[in-house]
């Protein structure tokens, strides 16, 4: 599923990104070429209350997010220490990505820059191990994702030869 919001499709070429995690380390979308698929999770702030929610829905189903098969990177435009706080403060063991500077490069590539809030939107995309895009969810301000459609994705995506 494809938001019209969204400037990426299903079959379009995933940007690649290097981001910093919240233990200050790099993150290279395009390492995983070859090797695993990734979910690539935007969130507009950590801290905030359907983000606290949707990440806390990640880290309870982290099986479906992270696997020998796929990596899960959430990103937002918050700086890494904060970041750092709220992954030490929930538990979040993956990688908590920062768009801070440039300030919201990444999400803009991906088309879910939201420029009155100054804040990533929330857009999933699953991306294949050809970095490509192989489905995609943009949802509106306010409106907490449901993982489901991801999971049902995935799981054709696992399936195909």
């Amino acid at each position: 599923m494809t938001d019209p919001t969204s400037r990426l499709s299903v079959g379009d070429e995933a940007p690649d990104f290097t981001l910093r995690d919240q233990h200050g380390r790099e993150q290279r979308l395009s390492s995983l070429r070859g090797v695993r698929h990734a979910a690539v999770v935007f969130y507009p702030f950590a801290f905030s209350g359907i983000c606290t929610g949707e990440l806390r829905g990640i880290r309870d189903g982290l099986e479906d997010f992270q696997t020998d098969d796929i990596q899960v990177f959430a990103v937002s435009c918050d700086p890494i220490y904060s970041l750092r706080t709220w992954a030490d403060q929930e538990g979040h063991f993956f990688p908590l990505l920062s768009d801070f500077w440039p300030h919201g490069q990444v999400a803009r590539a991906y088309g879910v820059f939201n420029e009155r809030t100054g804040a990533a939107g929330r857009g999933t995309f699953l991306v294949d191990r050809d970095g490509r895009i192989a489905w995609c969810h943009v949802g509106g301000p306010g409106e907490a994702r449901d993982f489901r459609d991801y999971r049902a994705a995935l799981a054709a995506l696992r399936s195909r030869p």
